[in-house]
């Protein structure tokens, strides 16, 4: 299950894919889902759908899947110029 976009950098012919799907933990009961995640917007509450639990970004987080997802969302993958969106240790 992995849905991507395709970025060519303006300044090189290196190709950058951003990951577009993620695995939501949820804090309170551990039930992961995987979402989609929109491009257009930053997704800020999210209601697990386990437990009901609606979860929020974490301070300093612009959207819950940079704070519960197991992909940053598709505009910190860009900023960051992570590939494929995955985290390292600590991040």
């Amino acid at each position: 299950m992995s849905a991507r976009i395709e970025d060519v950098e303006q300044e090189g012919d290196s190709a950058m894919t951003v990951e577009m799907v993620s695995v939501v933990h949820c804090p309170r009961c551990g039930y992961e889902s995987a979402e989609t995640m929109p491009t257009e917007y930053c997704q800020i509450h999210y209601t697990c759908h386990q437990c009901g639990a609606d979860l929020r970004p974490k301070h300093g987080d612009c959207c819950i899947y940079c704070s519960y997802g197991s992909v940053r969302c598709p505009s910190q993958q860009e900023a960051a110029g992570e590939v494929g969106g995955l985290r390292t240790a600590g991040g």
